[in-house]
This record gives structure tokens, sequence and C-alpha cells, in this order.
């Protein structure tokens, strides 16, 4: 009998110890991806407490839509963050010329439209620089800002942007508007359920899109919203 209680002890010694070293595990992981989501050279959204929200348009296709796009910000107004890759831009300077003309900010996209946490950091500082050279040869101006094709980046994706002097940005409110089920009304539905200060929605140019945008400007604005840029929020 004594030596089964002295089991049943180391039993429960063992599940005491296994289970201080889950919760620690627990905890670092979330106070690692706390330190994630405010690590200062990772933006998911903006620092002002106002309420202005910035759209993020990623371009590596699309390009039909474009001009109806800007057509639609030039009613309502507002300047917007394209976010767009080098391999787009050297097909289409005009629509970049375009976009840049019209008073919109440009990001940069990468190169190509790859997973860059796949990457090394020589992969990830070569996509990253040229989309950089590309984007400045046709609009003359440096981009500063980098949003990764998907949301894929790891460590060397970070340090290769901050090297090239970028900050990263991803988004706080998905449209998820290139996906096939995405009609107009859950574009629409997936941005105004979503809306807050600072936030960053994420866009393609789609059909469905550009016929989303103008409700859900007009939405943002008569909740008192204002709509710019990355640079308007930060």
């Amino acid at each position: 009998m004594r030596l089964l209680i002295v089991n049943r002890k180391t039993l429960y010694l063992i599940l005491l110890a296994l289970i201080l070293i889950l919760t620690i595990f627990i905890v670092v992981q979330r106070r690692d991806k706390v330190e994630d989501v405010f690590n200062t050279d990772i933006i998911y959204q903006g620092n002002k407490d106002e309420k202005i929200i910035a759209f993020a348009c990623n371009v590596d296709w699309g390009n039909e839509y474009i001009r109806g796009m800007l057509d639609v910000f030039k009613e309502k107004d507002i300047k917007i963050t394209f976010f767009i890759t080098g391999r787009w831009a050297e097909k289409h300077n005009d629509l970049v010329k375009l976009i840049y003309d019209e008073g919109h900010e440009i990001g940069n996209h990468g190169f190509q439209h790859i997973d860059y946490d796949k990457l090394d950091f020589n992969r990830n500082y070569e996509e990253i620089k040229k989309a950089h050279d590309i984007i400045k040869s046709i609009t003359n101006s440096s981009p500063k800002y980098f949003a990764p094709p998907s949301g894929a980046y790891n460590d060397n994706t970070i340090k290769a942007a901050k090297e090239l002097d970028y900050k990263l940005i991803l988004w706080s409110i998905d449209t998820i508007d290139w996906r096939d089920d995405s009609t107009k009304d859950k574009i629409i539905q997936r941005v105004t359920e979503k809306v807050h200060n600072s936030g960053i929605v994420l866009m393609h140019p789609t059909e469905n899109t550009n016929k989303a945008l103008p409700e859900i400007i007009d939405y943002l604005f008569e909740k008192g919203y204002k709509v710019g840029r990355i640079s308007d929020i930060l």
C-alpha cells in the first residue's frame, strides 16, 4: 500500500510538472504574439486615436479595375495607399503614373507575389529593393511602406525591410475580395462590421470591390470617419 501511495504522489508530481510546463509555454507564446503585434516595425493599424481609416489596395493583377477605383476615389475626394508589385509596375507604367499623379500614396508590394516568409534575408532584400527601384524610376519618389504579399513574412523580411528603411504594413480589416464568393454585399459587411479608429482596410482591384466602395465610403462618412492613406493614420 505504501508503495502505491508513493507512486500516486509521483504521478501527481509529474502531472503538476507537465501542467506547469504547458502553462509556461502558453504564456511565452502569448507574450511573443503580443510583442509581435506591437512591434514598431510591423503595423496592423494606425496609432491615431481618431475616426480615420486607411485604405490599402494591393495590386499584382486587376489592372482593368484600377481606373474605376480611381474614379470612385476622385468622386469621394479621398486618397488611399496602393501597394504595387514591381513586376506589375513594369508592365503598367501608365497606371502607376496615373495613381501617383492623382495624389495617392504608392507602397512597395515586393517584386513578385510570393511567400516572403519562405525567403532568406538576401532574397527578401532583393525582392523589396528591386520593386523599390522600379517604383522610384516611374514616380521619382521613394516608397516607405512595404506590404508583404498574403501578409507572409518572417524575421528576415522584417530585417530586410528595416534595412531598406521601410515599415512593414499588414491590416486590421480584410475585405477578402479576391475570393470567388466575395459578393458586393459581403465585402461591404466585412468592412462595416469591423470598422474602428485607425484601421487599415485591405482590398484588391476587383469588380465587386469597385461596386462596394461607394457604399463603404458613404457608410464611413456617415459614421464620422475620414478615409485616407497609411501615412494619414501614423
